[in-house]
């Protein structure tokens, strides 16, 4: 049997493990494991407040200067409206824009409390809170939060949220002309539409025959 050399640096401070042949260093250093901070670790409960549609803004507002003028700030601690980054086809060009993620509704983080539920209830553009009990709103459970509020990782950049099928201006049947390409300048109707790959199947009329010519939805643009 072959000996093992067992002679190695010495380390000050290190602690040296003997385990039969073989003499093990511990330095002592393990690997940090990452700090995640979740939004439902906050303070106070997550509730989902339903607005009048296209109110989520001027509530928020209106919260916000209720909690300033009655000193609620140790009570109600956060309103929050859920928005994304949404890619859209306007004019045959992709931009991307910010949109509400769940029109009509906004996410109140604040104490248990049923005073607390009846202020936000009655601020201007509530209708209520989302759960079985108007009294008595039902929370956000930590999955459902940390759906809509991604949690963040310490040292890891955050990532914005985006809807996997980008929206387009086109449907079936939608008469549009060809900007680019072999047949740019004709025109014809949306056949198809294919969201994953950002295309659509258009029927050209060639040579007196209606024939599918698959564009990218930059090449098109509606009539």
């Amino acid at each position: 049997m072959t000996d093992i050399d067992n002679t190695v640096e010495s380390h000050e401070d290190d602690e040296v493990v003997e385990i039969d042949d073989v003499t093990i260093i511990d330095d002592g250093f393990e690997e940090e494991e990452p700090v995640i901070e979740s939004a439902f670790d906050r303070p106070g409960r997550w509730y989902v407040v339903h607005t009048f549609a296209g109110h989520e803004a001027k509530v928020l507002g209106s919260l916000n200067n209720i909690i300033k003028s009655r000193e609620l700030s140790e009570r109600i601690y956060e309103i929050y409206v859920p928005e994304e980054d949404v890619q859209e086809f306007k004019s045959g060009k992709k931009v991307t824009v910010s949109k509400r993620m769940f029109p009509s509704y906004v996410l109140v983080r604040c104490e248990p409390d049923p005073e607390l539920f009846y202020v936000i209830a009655s601020t201007p553009g509530v209708t209520g809170f989302v759960g079985p009990e108007k009294t008595r709103p039902t929370p956000l459970r930590r999955r459902e939060v940390d759906n809509i509020i991604r949690p963040k990782v310490e040292g890891v950049e955050q990532q914005s949220v985006k809807r996997r099928l980008p929206q387009h201006e086109f449907e079936v049947n939608d008469t549009v002309q060809i900007k680019t390409g072999p047949f740019a300048t004709f025109s014809g109707h949306v056949a198809e539409i294919n969201e994953d790959q950002l295309k659509v199947k258009v029927l050209v009329d060639i040579f007196g025959r209606e024939t599918p010519v698959e564009l990218d939805f930059t090449q098109v643009t509606k009539l």
